[in-house]
């Protein structure tokens, strides 16, 4: 794979048919079998009584019922946004994933936000980096940065969005219904101290004062709404353009990524796609780089790790499993479906897999760093000088001659 610092953007796909039986051991497959109780084989024991909620259980498989390569303690690496107290305001909801929901994700937290159309974020900034990607829908997007230059434009489908710290912003709903998800490098966004309400601010502020500052009469500001607001009912869509004297935040300045408009190409397991966005290709993404994925049925994200960062997930469709090797003879496999959140430790092995027979798995990465990098399991091998890895695995020189030098980031299912 050719990389190059100047590149626009990385990104594989490819086209994948696949027919077969389900996979003999995939986690649904199990619990079917055996009504969703801890046994395998001749191990383990069915509850007694009403002691357990089977729909999570369906959900979760490898709890239950964990693989045999399982082992040691890991903590727990997942959390769905599903069992996050929703909030709810007029045009929209938000939830969110902080370090007391899943304490392992002590660098990211997250809001998954919708928004009925015309209904708008309150305008606002963070003491950290927001990053976003529109998953349905798309936004209407304005900031203003610290020389006065500023940006209003449009985030559809398949877009990401990059606010650095401090930077003042808004996005309003354009289609009838739009959801995003927000990562901060923060593990609490709604923190005191962490993000700042304009209408917070502006009702602990004497009118007086306001007044002069904006140069405006009193008056004025009788009806300006107070308190901690987040969302702001729906209203007609903005189309408005604001002539900037400073200049505009585009190019290399800009705050949008159009991902959506950018093409796709294969990945060498010819496994689904791969985007990689970062400081490269996105240079005001300077804290956070991300990859969006799309994995084919049965497919496989290869084995690897993070040299540089951790982790953090956030599944937007189908269902998998992944297992997390944090050394020590310690690692355990987690289900994941759409909703879901994870976070693979720095340096962590690991692998993800999509366990359905038909559907895609389709998933973003985040990481707290400038660039996206991994290390390749078999590329690993392939490099290494063959007799010394048939040693160590014990296997014939002439197979490991057959692994592949090239990272396959996305394997084909079986």
């Amino acid at each position: 794979m050719r990389f190059s610092h100047l590149s626009a953007v990385l990104i594989y796909a490819f086209d994948v048919s696949f027919a077969g039986p389900l996979v003999e051991n995939s986690g649904l497959q199990k619990r079917q079998d055996t009504r969703t109780e801890p046994i395998e084989g001749d191990l383990g024991a069915p509850f007694s009584g009403d002691v357990t909620n089977p729909q999570i259980d369906l959900q979760n498989p490898d709890n239950l019922q964990p693989e045999a390569t399982d082992g040691g303690t890991v903590p727990n690496l997942k959390w769905s946004f599903s069992d996050s107290k929703e909030r709810l305001f007029d045009g929209g909801w938000v939830r969110q994933q902080v370090v007391s929901d899943l304490p392992i994700s002590d660098i990211f937290s997250a809001g998954q936000v919708h928004l009925k159309k015309g209904s708008s974020r309150e305008l606002h900034w963070h003491r950290c980096d927001e990053w976003a990607y529109v998953y349905a829908g798309s936004a209407r997007v304005s900031a203003v940065d610290e020389n006065g230059q500023n940006q209003i434009t449009t985030a559809q489908t398949g877009d990401i969005w990059y606010f650095p710290k401090g930077q003042a912003h808004t996005f309003q709903g354009l289609e009838d219904e739009n959801e995003f998800i927000l990562v901060f490098d923060n593990d609490n966004f709604d923190s005191v101290g962490t993000t700042f309400m304009l209408n917070d601010w502006l009702a602990h502020t004497p009118k007086s004062v306001l007044a002069q500052n904006l140069g405006v009469d009193e008056s004025v500001l009788d009806d300006i709404p107070g308190g901690d607001v987040f969302g702001l009912a729906p209203t007609n869509v903005s189309t408005a353009l604001v002539p900037d004297p400073n200049g505009q935040l585009e190019g290399n300045s800009s705050y949008v990524y159009k991902l959506s408009q950018k093409p796709a190409g294969e990945v060498p397991g010819r496994g689904g796609t791969l985007a990689i966005v970062d400081s490269r290709n996105f240079p005001v993404a300077k804290n956070i780089a991300s990859a969006v994925v799309t994995l084919e049925p049965h497919g496989l994200r290869e084995l690897h790790w993070h040299p540089n960062a951790a982790e953090w997930v956030f599944f937007i469709h189908g269902q998998g499993r992944a297992t997390a090797f944090i050394g020590g003879g310690n690692a355990r496999t987690f289900d994941f479906r759409a909703g879901d959140t994870g976070l693979f430790p720095e340096d962590a092995g690991h692998y993800i897999e999509n366990t359905s027979d038909t559907e895609k798995l389709v998933w973003i990465e985040v990481y707290q760093s400038d660039h996206f990098a991994d290390v390749s399991l078999t590329q690993w091998l392939a490099l290494t000088p063959p007799d010394l890895v048939a040693t160590a695995l014990n296997i014939p020189v002439n197979v490991v001659e057959t692994l592949k030098k090239q990272k396959q980031y996305l394997i084909k299912g079986n």
